[in-house]
């Protein structure tokens, strides 16, 4: 059963390195969230490292540019490892062009965020006929940009491969992403082992489930995608956050409304 917490500070003794999700957790995509900042800043302050595991399809530079651009302070973080650098890292040099001269499909969202990713179904049975495989540069099935959901490039690797297709990932919760952290860790001189590892996240199947595989301990964000379902306000309701992960037969570490 999950351990309800109030603030990461309850824990923090327990890590050397946090591997913080972005989006839902440290700010909705317009504004940085400003107990979730004043929280690293606080693990950091004890000696800890702070590394922002993100499934965008961003190469870090660009995560970094936006994180400057939303406002949050380049003093709570230490290195940021993104899906997109995982993905590029994966692949050769890429040339845009036409569907039917293509030889793969490199998939970073949808054209329409606010679109069902039904509306490609047409150019998915071509790909799918002719064998091109999809690799998704960002995982996520969906994210809230302030109060509005969109759909990621997630659910379109995840219809293409319902759809008889071979999708590749290379974000959370996949092994790529997390071998990239710890390259990034050893750029800057830290060597941990996984027990002193906490991975906090609000996308259960994502941020979560990845922590599972990869051996670390998991903080989950209920106020983020599953907020509803978990009925959090300032903290979740402990009978149906518990119904939640029962049904997604997941287990979090550890359970808090929102980071702070």
């Amino acid at each position: 059963m999950t351990q309800i917490i109030r603030s990461l500070a309850e824990i923090a003794d327990r890590y050397d390195v946090l591997y913080c999700d972005l989006w839902g957790c440290l700010h909705d995509g317009y504004t940085p969230f400003t107990e979730a900042v004043e929280a690293l800043r606080g693990f950091k302050a004890q000696g800890g490292t702070v590394l922002l595991l993100t499934n965008s399809p961003r190469p870090r530079a660009q995560v970094e540019r936006q994180l400057e651009k939303i406002g949050v302070p380049r003093d709570c973080w230490d290195v940021i490892a993104s899906s997109g650098d995982s993905a590029r890292a994966a692949v050769p040099e890429i040339t845009k062009v036409a569907l039917e001269e293509a030889e793969g499909i490199v998939c970073t969202g949808p054209f329409d965020p606010q679109a069902d990713p039904s509306v490609l179904r047409p150019q998915f049975l071509a790909a799918k006929a002719r064998g091109l495989k999809l690799l998704c540069a960002n995982p996520d099935i969906v994210v809230d940009r302030g109060e509005t959901r969109e759909w990621c490039a997630g659910a379109l690797a995840a219809l293409y491969t319902e759809m008889g297709g071979e999708s590749l990932y290379f974000g959370k919760p996949h092994a790529p992403i997390y071998e990239l952290a710890r390259m990034r860790l050893a750029q800057i001189g830290v060597d941990v082992a996984p027990d002193r590892v906490l991975a906090v996240g609000d996308g259960i199947r994502t941020d979560i489930l990845g922590a599972l595989g990869d051996e670390t301990d998991a903080l989950f964000i209920t106020g983020g995608l599953a907020r509803a379902e978990t009925g959090t306000d300032r903290q979740p309701d402990p009978d149906k956050l518990r119904a939640y992960l029962d049904e997604a037969l997941i287990a979090a570490t550890y359970s808090i409304g929102y980071l702070r």
